[in-house]
């Protein structure tokens, strides 16, 4: 806001280039030319010219002091003449009034309350408010403060004036909902609740808790500026707005009578007179202003007469006096024609005598009677009042022995000369009395200007009564009405009306704004005896008329052909009618008494003046007369305005509201009155405020585009004679003005459009960026009629967005310190290290990404019409950084991986943008790391191969997890491998596809690989194992098992393609890895079955027939006669037994898979029954040996047992087989038991589920 203070000294060069054009004087005017230097100071310089010579430099230090002096001097007078027009124009607008219409401004943020609201922020991060919250809304406001609080961006439109508390709302409410979007839907809590509560808690940070305990203070001015405003603070505003002190208002405020309806209508009146007499003289001299043809030159005279006709009109609709009671005269119906033009012509409409018949009120107070002494204290007296030709009032009754009342009585009377009659009764006390009894009666006749007080009147009493002295105490208050100017008695003598001098009660009438009549009334009659028009008449003193008798103090009223003399008692009362006529006749010359003008004038000069008589004096001491009697006409308004607008401009860009260049609602009603009252041309306004906005604009404010756009808009088609405001003359200076702020407004266009991101940050303020390319089409418009073709348009938004990416990476890279201004930090930067290189490199990546993600998020709603053009902007911002990103790359070491997380974070971000994915930065991309991606393959397959040649060769063959160490880093590096090249989610589908057939091609390779070299190893160990009953299975055997198990499942994930000759490879992998386990399984199974048949070759020992057997039979039946015998053959049996159980038991711990333990098992017990069975096949035709019988019978019921609990199926188990052996055993068990008399001890084949383990 400015400092009204401190206004003369800020405006000095504002004011300098308005001083000369509006000082112009027009024909020598003494209001328009400045004083000549006084006495003194010309005594003064005199003085010093004759004292002795100073040097130059204080004699020109001196001159530039006193130039100072006398531009502050006429920049204060030129405002201070301003000031007296906008206070008419406020004090009595008849144009224009306040719009409520406009949207509602916002406080606006400035620095101090931008780092509370940071430092507020702060404090929640930090967990210092009562603020509770959860981490996603933590996460939330974490990155508003970060990405927007914390933007230099922000800080520089909050410095300009651009933002308020809503705008910083906004983003963050903007914010906030894509976050919400994207949470997983929760039950119960809908996504709206959450957003509410989110924007809650963001208003209680935003408030802090301080604000709570403050109470609101009184509002200031700028504070209520949006709102309508009364006439007081329109005073105030302007009185700021140019620096006017609060004195000289109140000098200026009484001299002009501002508050005088009648004076202010008087005063447009006759400035609506000169405008049509300069009109008249700018015809006659033919003095235009230049035109664009001379056809505009009578048009122009035109247009100011029909804009003259509708401000009459305009004043003409307004009602005589606002706020006053209803109008109730007749409204005369004038016609839009010359009557307006020429004041008393003979088509002018006139008057009837019931077109000015006026209403009265009057209020009749009957106080108290005195001196009633006819009547006894104890009679009762009252009183009556009547306006004649009216209804009768009564008062209350009193005791004659105090007669008082206080009763008031209202009438309404249509005579201005109304008859009152009051009269006082006491109650007859006779029986044959009709009439109470009349005391006393008084008759007055009031009028508007008789005195309201209450006084005492001698009453007129009845013949013979007592009562001589009778008294009574009224009031009689009769109103003016609104349109009764002035009244009095006159004496008046015309050629037309009044024919005879006498004197006369006369009223002057105000019928209509510009109809007025003095009439004489009688008394008792409401219509007047005669009236005159008072349209065309001048009005002035004159000397004493000698031959009249009566009256003393003289005036007249003259018109061609007739002249009315007017007289009254008294000096005072001469002023008042004067003054009274003077504001109805509309005339421009200004009567002044003799003895008034021989004191403002003593040498008696022609002083043409507009000062109240009442308020001369008191303004000529203040030095204010010459600013209110100046002649409107005689000033260049236009350069006024313009000095207006731009101070008013400026007081609202300084207020406390985000306004954006708009004004406020009683901002533009004070600019559009004074427009209309004073011709400023619309063309002329909207150029002024063009080039005011303009200037602001380019000196860092923040203006709405729509403003411009509406301004230029109205210029653009007033220039090419669209007649927006109904004017269609077009001036030379108006087109020239327009095409240099039509070229301003271009450049500044391009260059808002080259800095969007600074400019309308965040998007800020909402819709201004896609406001001003619609500006921008239309300024690039050669005329209104013809659109511009959209490529022209296109080819201008291309190339400030080329501009536009070079500024925002210039920018970024100075925010990020990647390019240095300065030479030392260039050799820092040159002499850095390739990870340090790359590290900032990657920084920037970064940050182009976010600069890339902000443009698509809050201003690619602008560019809709050419979403290409963005993504061209995005490309030329990306080629500029991929110098660097080059230049850094090309610094790494050869076979340095440390780059590709750079390729990833790029790859992702462009690879989802529809303009972007594949585009030239992309592809130039991808150019760079392909050779780095397949070398980086062709060294990772290099290098697994070698790891599993090394790791195989050295295997201990210990588990690890699934596997072995070699296995399990095999089957890492193959899964990693692959996932670093699915992270790289490589845009291009044909190279995507080949990696990814590379290196399923080399995973199935690599496994196929490891799986032979793991067969091989365990045929080698297994080979190396003996086969006996002592035979345990290594755990190395179980995890090389194992290795082939975790083989078959990787090959799923890691060799599987869908289609063609890769499933088909796959396949051949997967049999492979079946294949080989099959063959383990079989090996194992023979290695351990083989352990079987070594016990049964055992036995075989015992068969009938041979040596061994006799010999064994011979030996056990002699010891037995001695000792116990041991049972024969059940040591063998038990070690096989329990060889079967521990490798089951190892087998079931140590190998991963299920299904392959089961398989092996089946195997393991079908082979072990039909190597059984074979061996009793080759003896079918002997009986067993009792010792081969007892162990056999144990093996197989333990086996079959074993297995069982192993989870062999029944199917399996109960093989034809199993059912060979089972009958074999049964009938040699039930043969030894006929043929040997010990038995089997025992050892049966029955019920075998029933023996102990």
């Amino acid at each position: 806001m400015l400092d009204p203070s401190s206004s003369e000294e800020e405006s000095d060069e504002l004011l300098e280039e308005e001083r000369q054009d509006v000082l112009v004087a027009a024909g020598g005017s003494s209001q328009r030319s400045l004083p000549p230097p006084s006495r003194d100071s010309r005594g003064r310089e005199a003085g010093a010219a004759r004292a002795a010579s100073p040097s130059p430099s204080v004699l020109s230090e001196g001159r530039e002091e006193q130039e100072r002096l006398q531009r502050e001097e006429r920049e204060k007078r030129l405002r201070l003449q301003l000031y007296v027009f906008i206070a008419r124009c406020i004090a009595h607008p008849f144009n224009a009034k306040q719009p409520t219409d406009m949207a509602r401004r916002q406080q606006k943020l400035n620095k101090q309350q931008l780092q509370i609201l940071k430092e507020r922020f702060q404090a929640f991060l930090n967990g210092e408010t009562q603020i509770v919250a959860d981490e996603a809304f933590c996460n939330a406001v974490r990155s508003y403060y970060e990405v927007f609080l914390k933007s230099d961006r922000v800080a520089r439109m909050v410095h300009s004036g651009g933002c308020s508390a809503s705008d910083f709302r906004d983003v963050f409410k903007k914010n906030i909902e894509k976050r919400v979007r994207s949470l997983p839907e929760i039950d119960g809590l809908s996504k709206e609740t959450v957003l509410s509560s989110w924007l809650a808690k963001y208003d209680a940070i935003y408030r802090g808790e301080e604000d709570f305990c403050k109470q609101p203070n009184r509002m200031a001015l700028s504070a209520v500026s949006e709102l309508i405003l009364s006439k007081e603070q329109l005073y105030e505003m302007f009185q700021q707005i140019l620096g006017i002190k609060k004195l000289e208002h109140q000098l200026i405020y009484n001299a002009c009578q501002l508050d005088n309806g009648d004076e202010q209508a008087a005063q447009i009146r006759r400035e609506l007179d000169g405008r049509l007499q300069l009109a008249e003289q700018m015809a006659r001299e033919r003095k235009f202003p230049k035109f664009v043809t001379r056809e505009m030159e009578n048009t122009y005279i035109e247009e100011l007469r029909s804009s003259v006709n509708l401000l009459m009109a305009n004043l003409e609709s307004l009602p005589v006096s606002k706020g006053g009671p209803e109008f109730k005269l007749q409204k005369l119906k004038r016609s839009q024609n010359s009557a307006f033009l020429d004041i008393g012509d003979e088509n002018e409409v006139q008057l009837s005598k019931s077109d000015v018949v006026l209403s009265f009120t009057l209020e009749i107070v009957i106080m108290e009677v005195q001196g009633l002494k006819s009547v006894a204290p104890n009679r009762i007296v009252y009183c009556t009042m009547e306006v004649e030709g009216g209804e009768k009032l009564q008062t209350d009754q009193a005791e004659a022995s105090r007669p008082q009342w206080g009763t008031q009585g209202d009438f309404t009377t249509t005579h201005p000369r109304p008859v009152v009659k009051v009269k006082l009764f006491t109650e007859s006390t006779g029986v044959l009395a009709l009439e109470d009894k009349e005391l006393g009666r008084v008759v007055l006749y009031p009028t508007s200007n008789s005195p309201k007080s209450p006084d005492l009147h001698k009453m007129i009493v009845p013949k013979n009564s007592q009562d001589s002295d009778l008294k009574i105490k009224l009031a009689v208050r009769m109103d003016k009405p609104p349109h009764m100017k002035h009244c009095g008695y006159l004496y008046a003598l015309g050629q037309k009306v009044w024919k005879r001098w006498k004197k006369r009660y006369f009223v002057l009438v105000q019928v209509s704004q510009y109809t007025f009549a003095m009439c004489s009334y009688r008394e008792k009659k409401s219509e007047p005896q005669e009236l005159m028009q008072l349209e065309g008449y001048t009005v002035d003193y004159t000397a004493p008329h000698t031959g009249l008798q009566g009256g003393r103090m003289f005036f007249n009223a003259v018109k061609e052909g007739d002249t009315v003399i007017f007289a009254s008692d008294d000096e005072q009362d001469r002023i008042l009618w004067v003054q009274a006529m003077y504001r109805a006749t509309g005339q421009s010359y200004k009567p002044i008494p003799a003895s008034q003008a021989q004191k403002m004038n003593p040498k008696g000069g022609n002083v043409n003046t507009e000062i109240s008589p009442l308020y001369a004096d008191r303004g000529q001491k203040h030095g204010m007369d010459e600013f209110i009697s100046a002649n409107p006409c005689k000033f260049d308004h236009a350069s006024l305005f313009r000095l207006l607008q731009r101070q008013t401009l400026d007081h609202r860009l300084n207020d406390s509201y985000s306004c954006l260049g708009w004004f406020s609602p009683g901002q533009v009603f004070v600019l559009d009155e004074y427009c209309a009252r004073y011709g400023v041309r619309g063309c002329h306004r909207h150029l002024c405020y063009l080039s005011e906005l303009i200037e602001h604009s380019e000196n860092g404010s923040v203006i709405d585009p729509t403003l411009l756009h509406y301004s230029f808009a109205f210029c653009a088609s007033h220039v090419h004679g669209n007649r927006p405001d109904g004017i269609g003359t077009v001036s030379v200076e108006e087109k020239e003005r327009f095409e240099e702020i039509k070229d301003r407004l271009s450049s500044l266009l391009e260059n808002q459009i080259s800095h969007f991101r600074y400019c309308f940050p965040f998007g800020r303020p909402e819709g201004a960026l896609k406001a001003t390319l619609s500006l921008l089409e239309r300024v690039l418009m050669k005329d209104i009629a013809t659109p511009i073709p959209a490529e022209e348009v296109k080819k201008v938004v291309r190339k400030c967005l080329e501009k536009a990416a070079l500024i925002n990476y210039t920018r970024l890279t100075e925010y990020a310190k990647i390019e240095a201004t300065a030479e030392k930090d260039t050799e820092t930067m040159n002499q850095a290290t390739p990870a340090r290189k790359l590290e900032e490199v990657l920084h920037l990546a970064e940050l182009c990404i976010e600069v890339l993600q902000q443009n698509e998020e809050h201003h690619s709603e602008a560019f809709a019409w050419w979403p290409e053009l963005l993504a061209e902007h995005a490309e030329k911002f990306l080629s500029l950084y991929s110098v660097d990103m080059d230049s850094a790359l090309e610094a790494q070491p050869q076979d340095s991986w440390d780059s590709f997380p750079l390729f990833q974070l790029l790859n992702n971000a462009l690879r989802n943008d529809t303009f972007l994915c594949n585009g030239k930065f992309h592809k130039h991309l991808q150019e760079i790391f392909v050779p780095m991606v397949i070398r980086y393959i062709d060294l990772m397959e290099s290098s697994i191969a070698q790891s599993i040649h090394r790791g195989l060769e050295q295997e201990s063959w210990q588990p690890v997890n699934n596997g072995s160490a070699t296995s399990e880093d095999l089957f890492w590096k193959l899964d990693a491998l692959q996932m670093f090249v699915f992270d790289l989610h490589w845009p291009e589908p044909e190279f995507a596809g080949h990696l990814e057939q590379r290196l399923k091609l080399m995973a199935t390779d690599m496994i196929e690989a490891c799986v032979k070299r793991t067969r091989i190893a365990f045929e080698l160990k297994l080979q190396k194992m003996n086969k006996t009953t002592d035979l345990r299975i290594p755990s190395s055997l179980c995890t090389m098992f194992n290795v082939l198990v975790d083989a078959k499942k990787q090959t799923a994930k890691l060799c599987i393609l869908d289609g063609g000759q890769e499933q088909q490879y796959h396949s051949k992998i997967d049999d492979l890895v079946e294949e080989s386990v099959k063959e383990i399984i079989s090996l194992l199974v023979s290695k351990v079955v083989s352990v079987l048949e070594g016990v049964l070759s055992k036995l075989s020992r015992y068969d009938e027939g041979t040596f061994f057997s006799s010999l064994v039979s011979f030996t056990v039946k002699a010891a037995a006669k001695y000792v116990d015998v041991p049972k024969p053959g059940m040591d063998l049996a038990d070690t096989y037994i329990m060889f079967v159980r521990q490798n089951q038991d190892i087998l079931r711990e140590k190998v991963n898979e299920e299904m392959y333990i089961e398989k092996l098992f089946d195997q393991w017990y079908s082979n072990s029954m039909k190597v059984i069975c074979m061996w009793l096949a080759d003896r079918l035709d002997v009986q067993l040996h009792i010792y081969q019988l007892k162990t056999l019978i144990k093996i197989v019921k333990k086996t079959y047992r074993d297995f069982r609990l192993q989870g062999v199926l029944e199917g399996t188990l109960n093989s034809k087989t199993y059912d060979t052996v089972h009958s074999r055993l049964t009938v040699e068990e039930a043969t030894v038991s006929v043929t040997d008399g010990g038995g089997l001890q025992g050892i049966t084949m029955k019920d075998s589920d029933e023996e102990e383990g």
